[in-house]
């Protein structure tokens, strides 16, 4: 049998648009002499739909959709693909998330996802009710099928014997002979996943003795990045196919012969980290409308790495940079700022913020009897900073990017309604090594950024001869404490470790006004860090 994996990046609540995406992968599925096309978790609603769900009008939209798409699919082809449905019990929760195999002439058969993850970035079982895996079998042309939701194959124990369920729902399942185990799956994207997903797949394979074809979903959704890299091993656990990563994909294997119809290129960790970036910056632009972005551009190595990120994802003419020089910068700052902004073909703005600067002292100083040079006018820097970059966004309806990174974030260093301004973090899950990678990866061919943005020490410029060291610890040592404390819940060890984790626990309350962070890190800031702020934890 042909089968297809068609790895498809649909956008949450566009029925429509989802289903003339599904109807156009069938048809290239039935060019390429398929019999079978198998797409990912909840392809026709868009995921993660979270409290979307609290709205009935939208499933109930879904269904009319659905209906149409039933209509429209085309004849010896069998189709697998992800939506919400709804639990007509009355008991238990609303809705279930399921997969539905059609195939024209025959009646739809639905399967629903038995678990449902609560942890990190997932509230599944806020809406979804429990489905029964035990009963996913089905045939299609003579083969046999078992099929899988996502998190229904993860329960397996881990190399040390770990499992975040205390029961695997597919060791209760009575087996049977089969031809493929099929998972869809939303599989959200971080540095090291694929590692995790191989893991689960193989000992999946391993356990129903048959191959498995693994469909993931591609994608941004606020800051969740699904990186698509959907796969097929076979039985002993060797991958025979697999699809790009982080951009739609349609591959197909003959199950009989093994051929594939395309084979796929090993990408760098780096360049995984850059496409990741570029692909969460794209669609949370294109699924909220927004065809302009600006940042400010400070000659400094954060700003640079997002404006090249930004480029990436929208090209140069939906870009905008804007120096913003006040009185402590360097002289070079603005000259590398717009060096750069020409090397990237990217328009480039100069907002004068000394003058604005003066007059708020001035009027500071007679109304609340401000004295001497202190955090105030620092601070008082980075929000006019903020206060000219927002007139951007209003003037030219344009997102505002945020270029602050994890170990500033962790550290508190940040300025609320000043440099934390902004609709959108590229770099808040990236430690200043990761930052600097990323640089460097730019300049492999060519001085894309100039070389002294990269080697010129880090600073604010919010008074005179400022250097981000003299307020933090040395990045190389900072970049491991964040890891340690922030992605392995760690207990401070280190002299770093015991500076950082007490800034850590009183500094929650700016990361809790930060813009949506992009996910790149099996632990970042953001939706699934659930850390209080009122609360006297130090250890």
């Amino acid at each position: 049998m042909r089968i297809a994996i068609a790895q498809i990046n649909p956008t949450l609540a566009d029925f429509e648009f989802n289903k003339e995406k599904i109807l156009n992968f069938i048809h290239q599925a039935q060019q390429r002499k398929c019999e079978l096309v198998v797409f990912p978790e909840c392809t026709l609603f868009g995921y993660h739909p979270f409290d979307l769900l609290e709205r009935s009008t939208l499933v109930a939209q879904q269904e009319a959709q659905l209906k149409d798409l039933l209509k429209k699919i085309p004849k010896n082809i069998g189709v697998i693909f992800g939506l919400i449905t709804k639990n007509s019990k009355k008991l238990g929760r609303p809705y279930f998330n399921s997969a539905v195999f059609v195939a024209q002439g025959q009646k739809p058969k639905f399967f629903h996802k038995q678990l449902l993850p609560t942890g990190d970035v997932f509230d599944e079982a806020r809406f979804i009710e429990p489905g029964d895996v035990a009963k996913n079998y089905f045939q299609w042309r003579g083969k046999k099928f078992f099929l899988t939701i996502c998190e229904d194959i993860w329960a397996w124990p881990d190399n040390k014997g770990f499992s975040a369920y205390k029961v695997n729902p597919l060791a209760k399942v009575k087996k049977k002979k089969i031809d493929m185990v099929i998972n869809l799956s939303a599989s959200p994207y971080h540095l090291g996943k694929m590692k995790k997903r191989e893991y689960v797949a193989q000992k999946t394979a391993a356990y129903f003795n048959a191959p498995i074809l693994y469909a993931n979903l591609v994608g941004a959704q606020d800051e969740i990045i699904f990186d698509g890299g959907s796969f097929v091993l076979d039985k002993k656990g060797k991958k025979i196919l697999s699809c790009q990563q982080f951009e739609e994909d349609i591959n197909v294997i003959d199950t009989e012969t093994k051929e594939v119809w395309h084979k796929t290129a090993k990408i760098s960790v780096v360049e995984e980290l850059r496409r990741a970036l570029v692909l969460g910056i794209r669609d949370f632009c294109h699924k909220t409308g927004l065809k302009n972005i600006h940042l400010g551009l400070s000659g400094g190595i954060d700003s640079a790495v997002v404006l090249a990120l930004a480029v990436d994802a929208l090209g140069p003419a939906c870009v905008k940079a804007v120096g913003l020089p006040g009185p402590f910068n360097a002289p070079e700052s603005l000259t590398l700022a717009k060096q750069l902004a020409k090397n990237l073909g990217v328009e480039f703005k100069t907002v004068e913020i000394t003058s604005m600067y003066e007059e708020v002292v001035a009027s500071l100083e007679k109304g609340l009897g401000l004295s001497g040079f202190g955090l105030v006018h620092e601070n008082l820097q980075a929000r006019l900073r903020g206060i000219s970059l927002m007139a951007l966004s209003n003037k030219d309806n344009s997102l505002l990017l945020t270029t602050g990174n994890k170990s500033e974030y962790a550290a508190g260093y940040s300025t609320l309604y000043g440099d934390m301004c902004g609709g959108l973090a590229p770099l808040g899950d990236l430690t200043k090594e990761q930052v600097y990678a990323l640089a460097r990866h730019y300049n492999a061919q060519d001085e894309l950024i100039p070389k002294y943005i990269i080697d010129r020490p880090p600073s604010a410029e919010l008074r005179p001869n400022q250097k981000d060291q003299d307020s933090l610890p040395p990045y190389e040592d900072l970049d491991k404490s964040v890891q340690y404390l922030v992605e392995n819940s760690g207990a401070a060890k280190t002299a770093t470790d015991k500076w950082l984790l007490p800034v850590l626990m009183r500094t929650e309350f700016k990361r809790w006004q930060a813009p949506p962070i992009l996910k790149v890190s099996k632990h970042s800031f953001g939706r699934g860090r659930r850390y209080p702020i009122a609360h006297k934890a130090r250890a």
